[in-house]
């Protein structure tokens, strides 16, 4: 009898592998290429090979240009995909507002709701489209720049006016440091050629520097990174592979996991047929602190032994 229902179950998982082999076609449509976002665009990747699922990724990246990110569309369209992936909050609108009736998953958005994206989160509205949020918890993130450096009077911000999810983030930076009585001055930049000059006009104005997880600035991380180390100006971040490539600290999601969930989610689409519109947007609530201590020294701060004790990577 066991043997009997040891024989049932593995025809059983055969089938289901069968069923989730596919073939599939995703078509994907990224803003900008960055570590945060290729991490996700892997993350989802990584799942869905894991899960059995046979998976062609068609994969557009926009090079920060909107009237490419709109053009991505409609050759997404031509492609004829089972779903369309958006990575970051341009691509997943452009792709809203011309494609209903084929699956949309999102993911790295910071707000969806403000984005017109989904109507709430508990995406009530139906629909083709959900996905993940990554809205970065502020609060920490202004709590973190106060332990680095305690003396802050000023935070100097660098972002795309033109990205509607760094303005809700600009917005709750201002929020969360005002509590503090902190002020933040805007550097608005356009594109990332933008970037250096942004940064420079900081300098004096600002007792740091912080870059959320906006799409623009982060792809030109380095001009900003020079400016502030030949200036001894402290630089945070919002996400935490800029702390790989030379920034102070951050304390984030891991967007690789972030990429691995929204695997999840795809996988719940393309296999077991779960409607988008009955898919709450979802988040992944597991931060983690990586700090630079060579870029803390290059910028002119010492990292608070605490502060490192308790980083889930330190970079020496």
């Amino acid at each position: 009898m066991k043997r009997i229902l040891l024989t049932v179950a593995a025809v059983c998982l055969v089938a289901m592998n069968a069923f989730a082999a596919g073939p599939y076609t995703v078509s994907v449509t990224q803003i900008v290429e960055h570590p945060a976002l290729d991490a996700m665009r892997k993350g989802v990747q990584d799942r869905l090979k894991e899960r059995g699922v046979d998976a062609t990724f068609n994969v557009h990246i926009a090079q920060g240009n909107m009237a490419t990110n709109v053009q991505i569309v409609s050759q997404m369209l031509g492609e004829k995909p089972d779903l369309v992936l958006a990575i970051a909050t341009p691509g997943a609108q452009a792709a809203a507002q011309k494609i209903h009736d084929i699956p949309i998953v999102f993911t790295g958005v910071t707000d969806p709701v403000s984005a017109g994206l989904v109507k709430n989160l508990q995406n009530t509205g139906g629909g083709n489209v959900t996905g993940m949020s990554d809205f970065s918890p502020m609060d920490k993130h202004v709590a973190l720049i106060r332990e680095i450096v305690p003396a802050v009077k000023t935070i100097g911000v660098i972002y795309n006016a033109g990205e509607p999810n760094s303005v809700v983030l600009v917005e709750k930076l201002k929020e969360e440091a005002g509590k503090a009585g902190i002020g933040v001055e805007g550097a608005s930049i356009a594109n990332s050629s933008g970037v250096y000059q942004a940064a420079k006009s900081l300098v004096g104005r600002a007792d740091l520097v912080y870059i959320p997880t906006d799409n623009t600035a982060i792809s030109a991380l380095e001009s900003a990174i020079k400016v502030c180390t030949q200036n001894r100006l402290p630089l945070i971040v919002g996400d935490v592979d800029s702390v790989d490539r030379g920034a102070i600290a951050a304390v984030a999601v891991d967007y690789y996991k972030m990429g691995l969930q929204t695997g999840d989610m795809v996988y719940r689409i393309l296999v077991e047929g779960v409607a988008p519109g009955e898919m709450p947007v979802e988040f992944l609530n597991d931060l983690n602190l990586h700090v630079n201590k060579k870029a803390a020294a290059a910028m002119g701060v010492t990292l608070p032994e605490a502060t490192v004790a308790r980083a889930a990577k330190v970079i020496e």
